[in-house]
């Protein structure tokens, strides 16, 4: 069979690669060998040929002129950005001897990965980096900076991350989109809704800024940051005391009922609308909505999980759809992640066998204070997959470290970014659509694979192999750096225990492109939780330090007189993080960054709509243009969009946000800042 790479025209299958949700099926269209056209591919089950503009406009990125085509040497100071090109063989031989001289004198530990998934590709996001890591004995990252307090919280309830199958919503009569721009981040969900809204489904948006998917819906309900738990316990206050509870589900599926039926009493609708933001009516009406329409389906947002208590929240919405027996309908339930179908076998992807000894983990979200701790310090950090000099809490924190003479970082990425800046040395790096790879669906059951449709750009290499040429230089002789990309999505996909995971060959796979999880209906019958029922009272929860009873636990209190704003920087419609932040079709799309402030707040600021306003607080400031309103409640400011500050503007959100770790598996809290705003100048921009 020919090569996608060697076809020089025509349409070839592709994937999406962005962390985003939707992960849709795409034909990419090649003349002379170049990518000149991405659309999506009307034969995906799911996805069904739509796409975003961020991937539409794909080929824009892949062949921008600022992309890196050759390794590049530091040669001014770090943050200036005077860099020289080198060959492969100098860049590597450079990292290898800097390391083994580490090694010598400090030890293996003084050396730390830090990546995330700006590539969604399973080998090239956890795949050769995590062995060559491993083997190498550096210091291992807590990769908890998206979405594992809520995988947490959402885990106590239900055991793991198996919720509703979006194929199965054609049935839904009731959507609640809870703290999440589906419209932007999850688009497809949003389409679902709208098909079904058209056979008398409604469309209820609950968040704090009444974006594009708020707009869109039959009713929007504005909250305050933070507060979404005590919402869902007032909501069962009333289902409760309204008999629109499903106890014969409650006694045959759950534990914990009864305990929560006495726990929620104090929840009642007068307290939790003080608490809220919410109507005493609103409460009232919600519920009554929610417990007397079948199908309803709860699409929880990631949003939700990025405050102190965002754990917390998760595992409380999640015990909705339990109270009114939702999980047994078809179209009915909740998804926070469907993650957990399509489980991959990673200890043979990974190989944390590899690893000598136990070696220390540092959290991600406090990469600003693992720079600047003097004991043991980090001498070295190896960037990829992420940019976090744009999207590390406390962004500021995180900049001085690495501004250290004394560490030696290297980067690789398709763009000189910001963290690049900083580097010591620069690695070019493909795009997802140069590479080999398999991607398994977060929000849809599909896994997929894919193989390159272009040739690498440049000189530019992919993370599998530059860690085979790391552990060459190091002198890993294992096996396990021999592989190749194939052999690795053959072991990962091979020895999977759960009962959802395809059996599915390498051969197979290839030939089909993308396989659905099986019997993902059947997720009552295999749930992870100690008792094997969903768990409304978690004996685990509070072992592990919480309460056991779904419970509101107030944001920490970040001085509000002097910072009388809440402060959510959520994510814009053109961007995924800082993708595209720096390509100009996607800056042109997007405009300009915006903070969404009530008019109340407005008047009494004197701030007029247009302006340029200054943000800031303890740890930073930045400038943005204000947009007045009822999109958000008084004292809520919303920004959109992580945007390059390269050109010198001040818009780096992330020196405002917290870098305190949320109350479940080691989370952020980018949403739980507060914030002072004054006008920087009345002239409209």
């Amino acid at each position: 069979m020919q090569s996608y790479i060697d076809i020089e025209n025509g349409v070839v299958p592709s994937v999406c690669s962005l962390d985003c949700p939707d992960q849709c099926g795409l034909l990419v269209h090649k003349k002379d060998g170049k990518i000149v056209k991405v659309e999506g591919d009307p034969d995906h089950p799911v996805t069904k040929g739509s796409i975003c503009n961020k991937v539409r406009n794909m080929s824009e990125r892949i062949y921008d002129h600022k992309r890196l085509s050759t390794p590049l040497k530091r040669v001014g100071k770090k943050g200036e950005g005077t860099f020289t090109p080198i060959s492969w063989q100098e860049a590597i031989e450079t990292i290898a001897d800097h390391w083994k001289k580490l090694i010598s004198e400090e030890g293996a530990e003084s050396i730390l990965p830090y990546s995330f998934y700006g590539n969604m590709g399973k080998l090239n996001a956890e795949g050769m980096d995590r062995r060559f890591f491993y083997r190498l004995g550096a210091s291992q990252l807590d990769r908890t900076i998206c979405s594992i307090a809520g995988s947490t919280g959402f885990g106590y309830t239900m055991g793991g991350s198996h919720g509703s199958d979006p194929e199965e919503m054609t049935e839904t009569k009731l959507f609640i989109i809870w703290g999440i721009n589906a419209v932007s981040t999850n688009m497809h969900q949003m389409m679902i809704a709208q098909k079904a809204k058209k056979d008398g489904a409604k469309i209820v948006v609950i968040d704090v800024h009444k974006n594009q998917t708020g707009r869109m819906a039959d009713w929007f309900i504005p909250i305050l940051p933070g507060t979404d738990g005590a919402l869902a316990l007032g909501m069962m206050h009333i289902l409760y005391k309204e008999n629109l509870v499903n106890r014969s589900f409650l006694e045959e599926y759950t534990v914990g009922y009864e305990e929560l039926e006495k726990h929620v009493e104090a929840y009642d609708p007068h307290t939790v609308a003080g608490i809220t933001g919410v109507s005493v009516e609103d409460i009232y009406k919600l519920t009554r909505m929610y417990g007397t329409t079948s199908p309803s389906m709860i699409r929880i947002g990631n949003g939700l999980q990025h405050h102190d208590n965002g754990g917390m929240i998760v595992r409380t919405i999640s015990c909705l759809p339990a109270l009114t027996g939702q999980w047994l309908l078809k179209g009915g339930g909740a998804v926070k992640s469907n993650s957990g179908y399509l489980a991959y076998n990673k200890q043979a992807l990974q190989r944390p066998d590899l690893q000598k000894y136990p070696t220390r983990t540092m959290n991600m979200n406090l990469l600003g204070e693992v720079l600047l701790e003097t004991e043991k310090p980090i001498r070295s950090m190896f960037v990829y997959n992420s940019n976090p000099a744009i999207v590390a809490p406390n962004a500021n924190k995180v900049r001085e470290g690495l501004a250290r003479e004394d560490l030696f970082t290297i980067v690789h990425d398709l763009f000189l970014t910001e963290t690049a800046m900083f580097a010591d040395i620069v690695l070019p790096a493909t795009s997802a659509f140069e590479n080999t790879d398999f991607y398994t669906g977060a929000w849809h059951v599909y896994l997929h694979l894919h193989e390159p449709v272009i040739p690498p750009y440049g000189e530019s290499k992919s993370n599998m192999d530059v860690f085979r040429l790391l552990a060459q230089a190091m002198g890993f002789d294992e096996q396990a750096f021999k592989d190749t990309d194939e052999d690795l999505v053959q072991q990962a996909i091979s020895g999977v225990s759960t009962p959802y995971f395809p059996d599915v060959t390498y051969d197979e796979l290839k030939e089909k492109r993308f396989v659905k999880a099986r019997h993902t209906e059947d997720r009552l019958k295999h749930l992870q939780t100690p008792s094997g029922k969903i768990e409304l009272y978690s004996k685990k929860l509070e072992l592990d330090g919480h309460p056991a009873l779904p419970t509101h636990i107030p944001l920490v209190q970040e001085r509000e007189e002097d910072f009388p704003f809440l402060f959510v920087p959520a994510p814009n419609h053109n961007f995924l993080n800082s993708t595209f932040s720096n390509n100009e079709k996607h800056v042109k799309l997007e405009k300009a960054p915006k903070l969404f402030m009530n008019q109340q707040d407005a008047d009494r600021l004197g701030i007029e709509d247009g302006t340029v306003v200054r943000i800031w607080n303890d740890r930073g400031e930045c400038e943005l243009i204000v947009s007045t309103g009822d999109q958000v409640l008084p004292g809520v400011v919303v920004s959109q969009g992580l945007w390059s500050d390269l050109s010198g503007k001040k818009h780096l959100v992330n020196a405002l946000t917290p870098d305190r770790i949320a109350d479940m598996g080691g989370g952020a809290t980018f949403f739980s800042g507060r914030v002072n705003v004054e006008p920087l100048n009345q002239e409209r921009v």
